[in-house]
């Protein structure tokens, strides 16, 4: 794939500085969306479990700008930061450690015009003592860390529209049109690298350190898992036939009494499905989303395929093949989350570690991943029944 923006990894002050405008601008704009459709405090904010009040989240997002950058912390800790937030109770509503999930909606935040005065105050201030940082790496990592958090939030804000069916900027729903031709890429395995190194100029907490890794030979999918093709397995009565799903899968499929994926409805011949607040025709040439970690299984044991694992995908990525694109959705893979070889925790402790074991692996990124964002070495994770995200998959051949 070819990525045609720089890397936030690596980019230098000036760079750094309109991807931070750009993502803030981004975040404001999706606000607006939910300001629109009158969610302007957490009360009037549906309650669900993968979802947070955009007032919150909003909030959120510019407090960890603040926290890293202008108070200086060095890690998560309540103890490690200089100085008083902006917001004299910023720090007891906005420090996601420290506020259960379910006490988010009972805050009386405040008014959506004040926050949106302190998230321009604080990157008003953080573009000020940027311009003033060397270009080095440990001068640049909190920014870094703080350009990433935004956009992983914004990403997050994108699909809560989605979910509550409201409508979306449209730029920010484009799906990156792939075209190539669907094909089956043998990659003769070997040694590689996974991982980063300690010293990189960026690396989250989860790819650290690099380890070497032995590949064996393996057969994947050029292209991510279609509409038409995901339409094949449930019109087989693929959600009915128990021996496709995993003992995890069959308990998650009672419980939801589900025949389709999520958003997916029937109309006479024909599939359509519900996008940002509108229903549309399901494009059958389109990757199948919003899938789950047992649907993504499901499919692969019905079409007698198989989930690649992590290595194996990253194997593909760096291999420099024309026909493996990726980048239109966050794909499942068969690997758990752990730790890799040396785990440490960073600056934001939270982020990895309580999440290992589980949590399941995606690679890639979505049509919704800010191009800065991308890397073979990302890694993603979420709980096997998260169906809200730009998530789809590809498959691999069983060995032979």
């Amino acid at each position: 794939m070819t990525i045609s923006a720089p890397s936030f990894r690596t980019a230098t002050p000036q760079q750094l500085a309109h991807a931070l405008r750009q993502a803030r601008s981004n975040t404001l704009a999706l606000f607006e969306c939910f300001l629109a459709a009158g969610m302007d405090q957490p009360t009037q904010v549906p309650q669900l479990r993968y979802l947070n009040p955009p007032v919150w989240e909003v909030g959120h997002i510019a407090w960890v700008a603040e926290w890293y950058i202008l108070r200086a912390a060095s890690s998560s800790d309540p103890q490690d930061a200089q100085g008083n937030c902006l917001l004299s109770r910023g720090d007891s509503w906005f420090d996601a450690n420290r506020v259960p999930h379910a006490q988010r909606w009972r805050f009386d935040l405040p008014a959506p015009g004040a926050l949106k005065t302190y998230c321009h105050e604080v990157l008003d201030r953080v573009l000020d003592k940027l311009m003033r940082e060397p270009d080095e790496a440990l001068a640049l990592y909190p920014y870094r860390l703080a350009l990433a958090h935004e956009d992983r939030h914004g990403e997050a804000l994108l699909a809560a529209l989605q979910v509550l069916g409201l409508a979306a900027p449209e730029l920010a729903t484009q799906v990156r049109q792939l075209a190539y031709a669907p094909t089956e890429i043998a990659f003769p395995g070997g040694s590689i690298d996974i991982g980063s190194a300690r010293g990189a100029a960026f690396a989250f907490d989860n790819e650290l350190q690099a380890h070497h890794c032995r590949v064996a030979p393996f057969s994947m999918d050029s292209t991510l898992v279609s509409n038409a093709q995901f339409a094949d397995f449930v019109d087989d009565g693929g959600y009915d036939q128990r021996q496709f799903w995993s003992p995890a899968g069959a308990d998650w499929l009672m419980r939801q009494e589900r025949s389709a994926p999520r958003y997916w409805q029937r109309d006479g011949a024909q599939w359509r499905c519900m996008r940002f607040g509108r229903l549309a025709t399901l494009a059958g040439a389109e990757p199948v989303r919003h899938l789950n970690l047992y649907e993504a299984q499901a499919y692969c044991a019905w079409a007698g395929r198989r989930l690649p694992t992590e290595i194996e995908w990253e194997y593909a990525a760096r291999s420099g093949h024309p026909a493996f694109r990726w980048g239109q959705l966050w794909e499942w893979t068969a690997t758990p989350f752990e730790p890799y070889p040396e785990f440490q925790p960073g600056p934001e402790r939270e982020y990895s570690q309580p999440c290992f074991s589980s949590h399941q692996v995606l690679r890639g990124a979505s049509f919704a991943t800010p191009q800065r964002m991308l890397s073979d070495r990302f890694r993603y994770f979420h709980v096997p029944e998260r169906d809200d995200l730009f998530t789809g998959l590809r498959t691999c051949a069983w060995p032979r």
